[in-house]
């Protein structure tokens, strides 16, 4: 009978290697955790601190640092992570030399609604409770706040954030009721009319090629109301 010593000298290699490798896996497991590091999405920690993320840590594991490593459930951590009002996704992953990385990406308001217990909507339309790290500078929305009227500013809202124009200067949204909004401009005096959610592309190209014609007549100063509730016209009303 022939021996194939190339075939053993395979599966003596393969035998090593996976020797080798669960050794290593065993010994690193074992290992005790060097430190903790908080990174934040492109930087942005506006709304939470590194000092509330390792306080949230600690009140749920005690002091991750010196902690075996075999001891950590990331998913675990995760989860912990993203109860907080103010986390989006959370990502905790160890390294190999033993630090443990805790990548938080944070919610991002998108409007402030006022009133006796204020709160934020976020960029999903979901509400964001207030931060105190941090005030944002988003538009205000007042007046008749339900569950339907909020789900329409949030549809302005996203329609306004992907637009240079009205992203800078649309302060606030009034809503007086269903499908009767307001939008408040940075010129204190300029109130548009925007009426329902319907047609808003429409709405805000007309609205815009009237703002150019009388930003170069220089007349804004001279209207107080701009209504585009009407199909296809901008009617204005002067001071």
């Amino acid at each position: 009978m022939r021996v194939n010593w190339n075939t053993l000298k395979l599966l003596g290699l393969i035998a090593c290697t996976t020797g080798l490798y669960a050794f290593s896996e065993v010994r690193n497991s074992k290992r005790n955790i060097k430190d903790v590091r908080i990174a934040f999405e492109a930087g942005d920690n506006y709304y939470l601190t590194e000092s509330t993320v390792n306080k949230l840590l600690i009140q749920n594991y005690g002091p991750l640092r010196n902690m075996p490593k075999e001891g950590v459930v990331l998913n675990t951590i995760e989860s912990v992570l993203q109860t907080s009002d103010m986390v989006k996704n959370a990502q905790v992953y160890l390294t190999v030399d033993g630090n443990l990385y805790t990548k938080i990406t944070q919610r991002q308001p998108i409007g402030r609604v006022a009133g006796a217990h204020p709160f934020y909507l976020d960029d999903e339309g979901l509400k964001m409770p207030l931060s105190p790290s941090h005030s944002a500078r988003v538009p205000i929305i007042t007046g008749k706040i339900t569950g339907s009227t909020l789900e329409d500013a949030y549809v302005i809202l996203k329609f306004i954030n992907q637009d240079p124009f009205l992203s800078k200067n649309v302060i606030g949204i009034h809503i007086e009721g269903e499908s009767d909004y307001h939008l408040k401009f940075r010129m204190e005096h300029f109130l548009v009319r925007l009426g329902d959610v319907s047609d808003l592309d429409e709405k805000f190209k007309n609205f815009k090629a009237f703002y150019a014609q009388a930003a170069q007549e220089n007349t804004l100063l001279s209207y107080q109301v701009v209504s585009l509730e009407f199909d296809n016209q901008v009617v204005c009303t002067k001071i």
